[in-house]
């Protein structure tokens, strides 16, 4: 916009250009965009490790195929998960992708632990008996007490990406 004061002392006044701005805003997003991808990286090489090693990998070996024949949350799977209890224990302090890692629950998480959280969960429906990562999700929301605002992001994420 011209600033008719000026121009009527003679002094022009240049019109601004956003563009170097612009150029420096999208390097910036890139850049933060970068480390996200990099921690997603780190958590793709590390996932689930620790059931691979002592006390998570002989109770993992023997529930294992037991839980692929039960259906998720049904009372079955949750004896299954209450014998686990030691293994289980040693994988939620290990695995940040675990509600149960935190002591205040999902709160306590990272969008990055969300993403790898959706991810395992979705990955965990297919070797269930009737896995179905969007039944997952609603009933991890009376297990957990999520909003449903995080819900339909999980399920729109769930929907969209995976």
């Amino acid at each position: 916009m011209v600033n008719f004061r000026l121009l009527l002392k003679g002094v022009t006044q240049t019109m601004y250009d956003s563009t170097n701005d612009t150029y420096e805003h999208i390097k910036k997003v890139n850049d933060y965009i970068w480390d996200i991808i990099d921690s997603l990286h780190l958590r793709r090489l590390f996932h689930d490790d620790s059931k691979l090693e002592s006390p998570e990998k002989e109770i993992f070996d023997v529930y294992t195929p037991k839980l692929k024949e039960c259906v998720y949350g049904s009372e079955e799977y949750q004896t299954h998960l209450t014998e686990m209890k030691v293994a289980l224990e040693h994988h939620y302090k290990n695995n940040r992708h675990h509600i149960e890692h935190f002591k205040n629950g999902i709160q306590g998480m990272t969008l990055i632990d969300l993403i790898e959280m959706i991810c395992d969960w979705k990955a965990a429906t297919l070797r269930n008996k009737d896995g179905d990562i969007l039944k997952s999700i609603e009933m991890n929301q009376k297990r957990f007490g999520y909003s449903d605002e995080l819900k339909q992001i999980l399920i729109n994420t769930v929907k969209e990406e995976l």
